[in-house]
């Protein structure tokens, strides 16, 4: 049984294959056509999955799709006869999502009438609870999903055993957590679409003196149902002109249109233009704001723990990508466990639609987990020979060598020592936002200029913004308050008092670190270049950000050289070869 998940028309646009309950592939379409966060028809994404299966178009049994533009129809139906503008931007949604099968079809020159897949129209936020259960380790767990806005809504919640979920309840627009945080990184001058994990960074260099207004601009009472919370709607501007989003351009980042009202800037003061510099009360309003995103969010996690009675519990949604706040999940709730898919975002839609179909639609029993992040496309070690063979290395004075793997670790390590920069290009391609050890930028964690340098040097970015830690996964509780795994970055934890000294370049202001834990068994290679640099200075973590500049993560060996040619690395790893500035 074979089962392709899309997520078309929507941010992160992304395609994974699914083939008797395991996943053999998943990607997003922005790591071919090189548009951060791109959207459109997944097209390229597709067909990399469906190679890497070994299957072609007619060999889909069915197709899920996680956007039912009939949920919530009533509710609508009502905004519709308000707005007239918001009428048309329904239509054209309706057409295009009805549209994919034969999107899909026209992408492989395909008669849409003679597949034979079977097409499944999956609610967004079930989708998303799919994402992160059905892959996950736990027979049983409570579901949370929150984010901007999916099918109409921006929360859901439930229980699951086995191969079924339960949805309990559910939070329609126009009240939403990541609009609401969407709406306030706009106020405070990132106006790119994605830009709300700098003001997450930022919030850690002030003090939430705005609380008191926050609690007005999102109203939340943990005493009321398991959700609760209201947007305080005066200081929006959504429900009035309908969510101004653009999805539908493969070609271009997506945008959101305004989100916050005049009323914001009469209660917070001035907004601050995206030029302009950032000042104390910047940084203070964006600790509020994280502040009350946790208020909240946590609250909700509370009331769901207390109803359900669960001790794990599966999160999902662009909200779950708040690693400062999920940190505190284990102090803050009764949750004793806890999954967060590594692209919890709308990229993971793609895996849940398959899991949907194959789990709760076909009702087959579970059979697989999701313990590593590396789904997407890999190369042969002729290809990267032949992409060094055909770049400007060899024309522009750089050494180039074929190093046998133990050798490769303690060459690597050392270089990292001697607090050089280093490209490392492994294996296949991660699965969501995050570099995990297989398209990263690796540097060493005991130098405190290191951040500086990177975001000056390499990543050309706010010099605030944080780096992560990568451990090994035995050494965790060593140097952190908490040791329960974080294989995909998405959790943040105090760094020990007596660690911060010994890490600081990736030990944040606060003295959390947004760590991943790397384990021998998911990341083989990886683990041996962390153990290697252990070796040389007895610290098992080296300092993670992901191979970019400005750009989506590279996903191609020509990528990686161009990269690394344009940025002022001192060496890069790709496979087994070590290339070297002379």
């Amino acid at each position: 049984m074979n089962i392709l998940g899309i997520n078309a028309y929507h941010g992160n646009a992304s395609a994974a294959i699914v083939c008797d309950g395991q996943l053999i592939a998943a990607v997003e379409e922005e790591r071919f056509n090189r548009v951060k966060y791109a959207a459109g028809f997944p097209a390229q994404a597709i067909r990399f999955c469906l190679k890497e299966a070994g299957l072609t178009l007619a060999d889909i049994d069915h197709v899920g799709i996680p956007r039912n533009p009939y949920a919530r129809l009533f509710t609508k139906l009502i905004y519709s006869l308000r707005m007239p503008s918001f009428a048309r931007q329904r239509a054209k949604v309706l057409t295009t999502f009805t549209g994919i099968p034969e999107a899909l079809a026209a992408a492989f020159d395909a008669d849409p009438k003679k597949l034979k897949a079977k097409f499944h129209r999956i609610e967004h936020h079930q989708a998303h609870l799919a994402s992160s259960f059905f892959v996950s380790p736990f027979e049983s767990a409570a579901l949370l999903s929150a984010d901007g806005l999916g099918d109409f809504a921006s929360t859901m919640w439930g229980v699951a055993q086995g191969n079924r979920m339960n949805i309990h309840g559910s939070v329609a627009f126009p009240h939403s957590l990541g609009l609401f945080y969407s709406a306030v990184t706009q106020y405070l001058g990132f106006l790119k679409f994605g830009d709300e994990y700098k003001v997450m960074g930022l919030g850690a260099y002030g003090q939430p003196e705005h609380l008191e207004a926050f609690g007005d601009i999102v109203r939340f009472d943990e005493n009321s149902g398991v959700n609760g919370f209201r947007l305080g709607l005066d200081y929006f501007t959504h429900h009035r002109t309908g969510p101004e989003m653009s999805w539908a351009e493969a070609d271009k980042t997506p945008t959101l249109g305004k989100l916050f009202s005049p009323e914001m800037s009469r209660h917070l003061g001035p907004v601050r233009g995206p030029a302009e510099p950032i000042e104390q009360r910047h940084r203070n309003l964006a600790s509020s704001l994280q502040a009350r995103l946790e208020e909240v969010y946590l609250g909700m996690l509370r009331k769901l723990a207390k109803a359900t009675g669960m001790k794990s519990v599966c999160l999902a949604g662009g909200v779950a990508f708040n690693c400062v706040a999920n940190g505190k999940i284990f102090d803050s709730t009764g949750f004793e466990q806890i999954y967060v898919h590594p692209a919890a975002g709308d990229g993971g839609l793609s895996v849940g639609a398959a899991f949907y179909v194959w789990n709760q639609i076909l009702g087959k029993p579970r059979s697989f987990v999701m313990n590593h992040a590396y789904w997407g496309p890999g190369y042969s070690r002729d290809q990267v020979r032949h992409s060094i063979d055909s770049s400007a290395l060899a024309r522009s004075g750089y050494s180039v060598a074929e190093i046998p793997e133990p050798d490769l670790m303690r060459n690597t390590a050392q270089i990292i020592t001697d607090g050089k920069i280093l490209g490392w290009f492994q294996g296949r391609a991660e699965w969501g936002p995050r570099a995990l050890g297989n398209r990263s930028i690796v540097a060493d964690p005991r130098r405190p200029e290191m951040k500086e340098i990177l975001n000056r040097r390499i990543k050309h970015r706010e010099i605030f913004r944080p780096f992560a830690p990568s451990i090994l996964a035995e050494s965790t509780g060593d140097y952190f308050e908490k040791s329960h795994p974080s294989p995909f970055m998405t959790l943040a934890y105090s760094v020990k008092p007596a660690k911060r000294d010994k890490i600081p370049a990736p030990t944040h202001v606060d003295g959390t670190g947004r760590l991943q834990t790397v384990t021998r068994e998911a990341n083989p290679r990886y683990w041996q270049l962390i153990k290697a640099f252990e070796n040389l200075t007895g610290v098992p973590v080296l300092l993670n950000t992901s191979f970019n500049d400005n750009e989506p993560i590279v996903c191609r060996p020509e990528e990686a050289i161009d990269c690394f040619l344009r940025t002022q690395m001192d060496a890069l790893v790709l496979g087994d070869f070590l290339i070297t500035r002379q």
